[in-house]
Parts: C-alpha cells; structure tokens; sequence
C-alpha cells in the first residue's frame, strides 16, 4: 500500500489551520454520550480529513473517534485502515494551553506504520514511516530527525512524562520504584498524544500510561516512537501493543 506521507502531513495541517480559526474565538462545548467534551473544532477537523483521505485512499477504511465504530465482525479483517483522533486533547482546546494535536495513522495488520502528529499552536508536526524514520518539522522548516536509542533504565537521572496534577497511584508507585533504585526523577507534564512525542525526540525518557486512552489517541505517536527507537508495550505483558482490537480502549501501556 502507497501512501504518500507528504499528502497525509498536508491533511492535518489543514485540519490543524480550520481548528485554530475556531480556537480564536469563542466555541460552543457539547457533551458526548461518554461525558467527554466535543467542540465544532472536532467535527470541522474530522470532516477535512475524511473527506481528503476518501478521495485519496478510498479503498482504505477508517477508525476515526467522531465517527459511529464499524463492528468487529466488520472491521477484523481490514488488512490496512486509518485512525484518526481529529483533536486530541479536546479538554486541552477547551482550556486553551494549546497543547492539542491532530492525530493520523495508518494501521497494518494491528501495527501502525505510519503516522503523522501535527501540533496546530506550535506550527510543529512530527510524522514517520515504517522504515523511514521520525522527523520533527518546526515552523515549516527543514525536518529533523529525530531518534532516542538509549532506555531509560540505564540512565541514572529519568525525566518521566506524566500529569502533575492528576498522578495515578500506579504512576506514583512506579516513580517510587525508580528512586528505590536510586534515579533521580524528574517530571514533564504535557496534554495529548505529545507525551509520546517528548520521549521520542528525547526530552523524555520514559511515559508510563496507567489509565485509559483510545486507539485513535495513540497509534500517530506510536508510529513515530516506533521509527525513532521507542516501544510502546502493554504494561503487564510487555508485548508490543496492537490496534483495530476488538475493544478499542487501550490497555494500560509504557513508552520507553
């Protein structure tokens, strides 16, 4: 299957640039069945980047969070399929610290191999391909690649992403383990699927995700962690974590 990323990164900037002209002004918050936030800047991103990709990619089948979910039966023997979180961190837009993305994967069989995160306040988009690397491009300058080969359980001073203000019990026992290994921890706190970003380019070591999340919340930043030496494994089993699972909610998982 050929995809060319270039097309893919252009999709989420566009989306990207219909989201930051809702984010100016003022929006209207609706509320989902889930309880979870919607904003017009959601529906406006995911309209653009289905409509794009269709007319590129028809025969390619989409997961998209906006979207009503296709059935299993349906969906479980898709050999490729797009994930698509049109807004991720609909609760960070909402607070305007501006640590949202748009998020665009492409799933084979389970694994994403390619994936673009496009972060609209920064101007900032960090995309890979299978066997291509990660590269970062900052403010439409020349990409950057980028890579972190090094695992966090060599370094002796760790800085772990997590939420400052929102620690679960199992982040905090596991920062706990570091320190009773003697490490020196330090936190980052970021919103959206650029925790995944952090550790890729480095600026992280390690983010150990021990609450929910969504497919389309993970698999663009998963592929870019993937190209630039990082695992994203399921936290108990160790294997590397899946998508276009029967159950779309993500076990808990660890970026290292």
């Amino acid at each position: 299957m050929k995809v060319e990323i270039k097309k893919i990164i252009n999709i989420a900037r566009e989306a990207g640039d219909a989201i930051l002209a809702i984010y100016e002004k003022d929006f209207e918050v609706y509320t989902k069945n889930d309880e979870s936030p919607l904003t017009e800047a959601d529906q406006a991103a995911n309209a653009i980047i289905l409509d794009q990709l269709l007319a590129s990619y028809p025969d390619i089948p989409y997961i998209s969070e906006e979207v009503k979910q296709q059935s299993y039966e349906e969906r479980k023997d898709w050999e490729y399929c797009w994930l698509i979180d049109p807004l991720d961190g609909t609760k960070e837009f909402i607070k305007k610290n501006g640590e949202f993305t748009v998020n665009i994967a492409l799933i084979h069989r389970g694994v994403p191999v390619l994936g673009v995160v496009h972060v609209p306040v920064q101007n900032k988009t960090y995309y890979a391909s299978k066997g291509e690397g990660a590269f970062v491009i900052e403010n439409n300058s020349v990409p950057q690649l980028i890579e972190n080969r090094s695992h966090y359980s060599e370094l002796e001073q760790i800085v772990v992403v997590a939420s400052r203000s929102h620690l679960s019990q199992e982040v905090v026992d596991f920062v706990d383990d570091l320190k009773a290994k003697g490490k020196e921890v330090e936190f980052l706190s970021s919103g959206s699927s650029l925790k995944f970003c952090l550790v890729a380019e480095g600026k992280a070591h390690v983010y150990p995700r021990l609450a929910p999340t969504m497919e389309w919340d993970t698999a663009a930043a998963h592929a870019v962690c993937l190209e630039a030496g990082k695992d994203v494994l399921v936290y108990d089993t160790r294997q590397a974590m899946q998508y276009n699972r029967e159950d779309l909610l993500n076990p808990w998982f660890i970026v290292e």
